[in-house]
Parts: C-alpha cells; structure tokens; sequence
C-alpha cells in the first residue's frame, strides 16, 4: 500500500466564504473534484492517456463528504488523494482535505468511480492495464497524516 497523493493547494478566498464567513461546502465538492483529477495523473491515468487507449474512461457515481473542521479566508488549503479499492467495473477513492498551515483535518470525501465506455454509453469492467497503473495509488482507508 502507498501514501496518499497530494494532490490539490489553494488558499480560501473571502468569495470562497457563504454569509457565516466559511467555506461555502459548493467549494469543497469543487477543490475535491480539481484533485480527483491530478489523482489520475498521479497515477499514470490521466484522462488524456485513457482516451489514448479507447473510449473508456470512469465517471463519478457516488460522493460523500464529511465536514469536519471549518475554513476561512485566507485558511491554506492541502488535499492528499489515494485508492481504497480497485473493483472489476469501479473503484473507490478518498481524499482529505487539511489545513495547510494548521493540519487540521477539515474534510473528508469518499467517492465511488465506475469504468465507463463514451461509445456504448454503458459501464464496463476496467480495461487491460489500468490495475497495474492505478494500483500506484492504491493506500489503506485510513491512511492520511498531517500534510505539512
């Protein structure tokens, strides 16, 4: 098992913040989305060398996000992405999301990715090769430490 990518770095904006002064959760769903992304890349998957390979590519099929800890202007935002499960047709990834500066773990998402084909528009088992490539960021469910 390997350690969690990082894998996204912002800083929170006041346009970032709703009318309490946090992080509006709609910017939350967004940074963890920009670093499923560099996740992939990570790995040796981006989206430009699945299309290279086929038509197959995974789309998002389930989301959660656990709000743990609130951010606020000016707050350092760090996410570290990996793997917690590879399927036959999907797989399972989590991200957290810290506090740059203070290492507060502030967010958790949990995602649920499905191996898709844009030509039949139907899901399908993950293509040859992609388990050996995404397994570099294959970690444990509960692998994440302070990122600084």
């Amino acid at each position: 098992m390997n350690e969690p990518f990082e894998t996204f770095r912002c800083t929170v904006f006041p346009w970032h913040c709703d009318q309490f002064g946090h992080m509006n959760a709609r910017w939350y769903a967004a940074h963890f989305d920009e670093a499923s992304f560099h996740l992939y890349h990570q790995t040796g998957l981006s989206y430009g060398r699945m299309h290279e390979a086929g038509s197959v590519i995974t789309v998002v099929a389930e989301i959660t996000i656990e709000y743990r800890h609130e951010m606020v202007a000016g707050d350092l935002v760090i996410i570290r992405s990996g793997f917690t499960h590879l399927g036959n047709k999907s797989l399972r990834r989590t991200a957290r999301l810290y506090n740059g500066e203070t290492g507060t773990l502030c967010a958790v998402e949990h995602a649920r990715d499905v191996f898709f084909d844009e030509s039949t528009r139907r899901s399908t088992p993950m293509p040859d090769g992609f388990r050996e490539i995404l397994q570099t960021g294959l970690m444990p469910e509960d692998a994440g430490t302070d990122p600084r």
